[in-house]
Order: structure tokens, then C-alpha cells, then sequence
């Protein structure tokens, strides 16, 4: 007698969540050169020159302004990217990293 054993098959779904995003935020300070802020900008968030300015001029208005969003992993790279910029130069220039809701 040739008996065979089945095993139920069971479907694995799997769902693919998008990643969390971060935003980058730059932080006025009083101290730190227009002119390098922007050059930061920049260099570590490939924005135009325009841009840049925008940003620099809403932070320095408002306290603070969003420069982009990423994924958790880049936007703390970047941030720490462009504070270490700063500091590397002497400034207190500062970017920091939040969820995004």
C-alpha cells in the first residue's frame, strides 16, 4: 500500500511597505556665512543656486525650513553630511532629521 502524505500549501504573501521618509531640516543660526550655508546646500543637496537661497532665506526668517526628504538612511547621511560641513569651518551651522507625517 503506497500512501502519500500531502502537505496543505500555503500562499506566503508578502507586503512590501514604502520606507519611512525623513525630512532634512537646516537650523538658523546667527553666526554661520549666508554665502557658505548656501554653498552647502549645494554641494551636499544638489539643489540650484536659486534654491538654495530660498532655503537659506526661509530658515533664516522662520527659525528653521525644510530642505528635502529621503529615506531615513540618506536624510541622516546628509544631514550629518552638512553639519560636519559646517563644523569643519569653525560654524555651528546645524541640520537635523524628522519623520515626516
Amino acid at each position: 500500500m503506497n500512501e502519500t502524505v500531502t502537505t496543505p500549501k500555503t500562499k506566503i504573501e508578502v507586503k512590501v511597505e514604502r520606507p519611512k521618509l525623513h525630512k532634512v531640516i537646516l537650523v538658523n543660526d546667527d553666526f554661520t556665512p549666508r554665502e557658505f550655508v548656501v554653498r552647502v546646500l549645494k554641494a551636499e543637496f544638489r539643489v540650484s543656486d536659486d534654491q538654495a537661497k530660498r532655503v537659506m532665506i526661509t530658515a533664516h526668517r522662520r527659525g528653521a525650513c525644510v530642505v528635502s526628504v529621503y529615506t531615513k538612511e540618506i536624510a541622516e547621511a546628509k544631514a550629518t553630511n552638512a553639519t560636519d560641513a559646517g563644523r569643519a569651518k569653525g560654524y555651528p551651522l546645524l541640520f537635523t532629521t524628522e519623520p515626516e507625517e
